[in-house]
């Protein structure tokens, strides 16, 4: 098995959903001996934002590139075959603000393009990143997963479409809740990892 760890967490060994991400590592390379592992911590080495060079590099014919645009497409290109090569892709998800941190999101604007990982046809559009698992290790300081907050968690939902939409709909989701509040946050990452179902 060829697992890919994304990290989108910038607050190292504190963080909640590195940990919780990592034990779903241990838990895929426990049941897969002999598993590769690539892991890239986006805080440490993020994606660029999108500029008007990258979106030029994605829509211009490799015949027509310029220096330029094949120095633009470069992290695109080498996160999308990182991804087609995956069967298993781990990534840690912290809420920030109901959201995703911006550097997942920097990461989804390089893989998420017409032609490479999803197309549109007369049946409309289809992704083509088919046959892989994806497991989200979400984290929160509050409980977002169900009851009178769950209409502001954008994370889950706002994943599953994007990842969905190119071609990734096998997704499991666990998550590390209640890190601030006082009568959840001592087991909250126990109860997490007990949760764990490859």
């Amino acid at each position: 098995m060829k697992i890919l760890h994304l990290i989108s967490s910038p607050r190292g060994e504190a963080s909640f959903s590195i940990k919780l991400g990592n034990a779903i590592v241990e838990k895929l390379q426990a049941a897969n001996p002999g598993s590769s592992l690539i892991t890239h911590n986006l805080t440490d080495s993020p994606f660029p934002h999108l500029e008007e060079v990258h979106i030029n590099s994605f829509f211009t014919p490799l015949e027509n590139y310029t220096p330029e645009l094949a120095e633009a497409v470069k992290h695109s290109n080498e996160a999308i075959t990182e991804l087609k090569n995956a069967d298993a892709i781990v990534i840690g998800v912290p809420m920030y603000n109901f959201g995703i941190h911006s550097t997942l999101k920097a990461w989804l604007d390089h893989i998420a393009r017409a032609g490479q990982t999803f197309s549109y046809s007369e049946n409309g559009p289809e992704g083509l990143v088919k046959n892989k698992k994806v497991y989200l290790a979400i984290s929160s300081g509050g409980v977002y997963s169900e009851g009178p907050m769950k209409v502001y968690d954008f994370t889950e939902s706002y994943l599953r479409s994007v990842l969905g939409f190119l071609g990734m709909v096998d997704v499991s989701v666990f998550r590390a809740e209640g890190l601030n509040m006082p009568n959840l946050k001592d087991e909250a990452l126990g109860k997490a990892v007990e949760s764990i179902i490859l």
